[in-house]
């Protein structure tokens, strides 16, 4: 069994997807959900320290050796990003068993939890295969359940059907891109395993297919990530979307698809490769640094919290940008560790979020105005996660953005680090915004009493705290990323290290 961990982890909760549909009875179906995303959670963490030395485990399907066969390539970047996905469904699945029960008829829920682990499999299946066209296959099965479970919010918001059909949009143009620069990989090595393409590719040298394969990749991750520019369907997206799928997505999503950005440039396309064509340096450092400032510019000015959350995440899409672009080991370890700070972080903000609106029935300023003091814990976990967001000193998001400055430093680039804090005074001016109408704006009695379950406070605490936790013991974090970014820089040398014989 335990050889086996690498397909298990997508395995388990693909299998009880359509379980659930067959079963059909919606009193299992958050059951079954909730034990299938628990178990790819303990089996990513099992894998995670299986390779956190640096060791790789390779995993060959069916028996058959790649690159003919398709094969699972574990390593401590992608058992990370695992631990990440895996561990942030597991807590949102509590929250959602309330959270659905307000915001989604109770004959959907059956399709609801069937598509929430099928864009979980997705998400887990692109971290965790080693083949280019399985990445392809996995983001669209995450993408189409995407899709399903933002329009559910259209039963408390029209505009989410709205959302939906831009997300589906943008995310099939990204797809599109995509899948072009796989196949213009494919028509220039005649491969598709990452392994064998990053040999391949190292000894094309020069080659103009290989360069357009890079482009068309990376621009369509750039729609994935919701890279600045190409972000205007996130914000719809995580406003109208149901709360549970608010927290889930905007914890795991735009983050698989950094993975992917930095798998394929400096795994497949070698480190080598990257700093000769300088893409990722001079396009994007200047859109990663628009990212900070002007998401956080529009984030300042709005007068609902998930807007202003949905905006302060593409700004903080832009400090992962920036540890990429600074094509330094540090500058990817800070990727890394803001990829999994910030996902635990925003979590924690959109349930906060989604319990204000079980209780106001919209996150507009105007509604929630002094929950402060008729719901202290919720608001106080928005403050936490506020702090975190920041990057104040002994919380999660200190160590992301002091480590972001350090890579920085190391490349001389001392305005690039004054910038970085600066981005972070403009956090401190919506969060304050936030912590102002939750605490010192004046009370309106509401017709509403509703006080939040444990269901729906314990995890949003679990989150809160996790952002203190990580802020004060990095061993986990920043031994997983630094081992990551170490495997990342080696290029194809970190691609072929195998701890396995494979299976």
């Amino acid at each position: 069994m335990a050889d086996h961990l690498p397909v298990l982890s997508v395995l388990v909760p693909f299998i009880a997807a359509p379980l659930i549909v067959l079963l059909g009875g919606r009193a299992l179906a958050w059951p079954l959900a909730f034990l299938a995303s628990a178990a790819s959670c303990l089996i990513s963490f099992a894998l995670l320290m299986q390779v956190i030395d640096g060791s790789v485990i390779s995993y060959h399907l069916g028996g058959w050796a790649p690159p003919l066969g398709i094969e699972y390539r574990i390593d401590a970047a992608n058992a990370f990003v695992l631990l990440l996905v895996s561990g942030i469904s597991t807590v949102v699945l509590p929250y959602a068993k309330a959270s659905v029960a307000q915001e989604i008829p109770a004959k959907h829920h059956t399709l609801f939890y069937s598509c929430y682990l099928l864009c979980l499999t997705g998400l887990l299946g692109v971290v965790a295969t080693g083949d280019a066209f399985n990445v392809f296959v996995f983001l669209e099965i995450s993408s189409l359940s995407t899709y399903v479970l933002i329009a559910m919010g259209a039963h408390k918001d029209k505009r989410a059907l709205t959302a939906a059909y831009d997300y589906l949009i943008m995310g099939t143009i990204g797809a599109t891109f995509f899948v072009i620069g796989i196949g213009f990989l494919y028509m220039a090595t005649g491969t598709l395993n990452m392994a064998d393409l990053a040999e391949r590719i190292a000894d094309k040298g020069a080659n103009r297919t290989v360069k357009a394969a890079f482009a068309f990749i990376i621009v369509g991750m750039g729609l994935k990530v919701a890279m600045y520019p190409l972000h205007l369907w996130l914000p719809r997206a995580y406003v109208f979307a149901p709360s549970a799928v608010t927290a889930f997505l905007a914890a795991t999503a735009t983050k698989v698809a950094v993975y992917v950005m930095l798998r394929f440039a400096f795994s497949v396309f070698q480190p080598a490769f990257v700093f000769e064509v300088n893409t990722l340096e001079f396009i994007l450092i200047p859109f990663a640094l628009l990212a900070m400032f002007a998401a956080s510019f529009i984030a300042a000015f709005q007068s609902n919290l998930k807007r202003l959350l949905a905006y302060s995440s593409l700004a903080q899409i832009g400090y992962m940008m920036l540890g990429i672009g600074l094509l330094n080991e540090t500058g990817v370890t800070a990727t890394l560790v803001h990829l999994f700070n910030h996902g635990i972080t925003k979590a924690a903000l959109f349930m906060a979020a989604g319990i204000f609106i079980l209780r106001c029935g919209s996150t507009f300023f105007d509604d929630i105005r002094g929950l402060g003091k008729v719901m202290p814990w919720t608001s106080a976990a928005v403050v936490i996660a506020g702090l975190s967001l920041i990057g104040v000193p002994g919380t999660a998001g200190f160590v992301s953005k002091w480590v972001l400055v350090q890579g920085a430093l190391e490349r001389g680039w001392w305005w690039i680090a004054v910038l970085i804090v600066a981005s972070s005074l403009l956090a401190v001016v919506y969060v304050w915004r936030v912590v102002e109408v939750l605490y010192l704006a004046e009370h309106k009695a509401r017709a509403n009493p509703f006080n939040p379950p444990l269901m729906m406070t314990v995890p949003l605490w679990i989150m809160a705290l996790a952002c203190i936790f990580f802020g004060l013991n990095t061993d986990l974090t920043m031994g997983a990323a630094s081992v990551a970014a170490e495997g990342l820089f080696a290029g194809s040398t970190g691609l072929e290290t195998g701890a396995g014989d494979g299976h």
